[in-house]
């Protein structure tokens, strides 16, 4: 959804969530070695809301007021009582993320996650992770500009990978939201 967020409240609050939140650098384990993730990072959600993925445990952190009604918002839109959400700081065209699928146990068999694009437009690719003629699309590209949202849901985590490419283009700093529900593991037998 191009312009999901308009323009003037995509500024304000790129600006907010730039100079606001505790941004880290983690640590990331590939292929068994660990390693600087190429980006920084916040993870914030309700309490109880952890998140693992790469190997690490990550607890949320607080709400921060800026992101309250924009949670209500997203969350209608998709249809998703979303509680959590990761907030990506790509900070020029070297940040990047590598292919994945967003496909941890807590988000369930077909968890939908909401992307929020802030800043400077990046190139984001999805493919299949089999060729199978029951793909819709091998590769697909999209450029996600300041303020869209971007819906993943049903079987994408299960049949496809996504990434952020680096870029050697001049980029300016982007921000990523991505909301997602986490399901209590212990309470909710559809998550097994």
């Amino acid at each position: 959804m191009p312009a999901w967020l308009p323009a003037g409240e995509a500024d304000a609050l790129f600006e907010a969530l730039r100079d606001a939140l505790p941004w880290s650098a983690h640590r990331l384990k590939i292929f068994g070695r660990e390693v600087q993730a190429p980006r920084l990072s916040c993870w914030i959600g309700d309490p109880g809301a952890a998140y693992r993925y790469s190997g690490t445990r990550f607890e949320p952190m607080p709400w921060p007021n800026v992101l309250l009604p924009l949670r209500r918002t997203v969350s209608a839109t998709a249809g998703v009582a979303f509680n959590s959400v990761l907030a990506n700081f790509y900070r020029d065209g070297a940040d990047a993320m590598g292919w994945h699928s967003d496909d941890e146990p807590e988000l369930g068999p077909r968890p939908v996650i909401a992307s929020l694009s802030l800043g400077a437009t990046r190139r984001f690719v999805l493919k299949a992770k089999h060729r199978d003629a029951d793909a819709a699309v091998q590769r697909h590209v999209l450029h996600l500009a300041h303020g869209s949202l971007l819906l993943m849901r049903g079987d994408t985590q299960s049949r496809y990978r996504h990434a952020l490419p680096r870029t050697a283009r001049p980029s300016g700093p982007r921000i990523n939201l991505t909301f997602r529900k986490i399901l209590d593991q212990a309470n909710d037998h559809s998550a097994r």
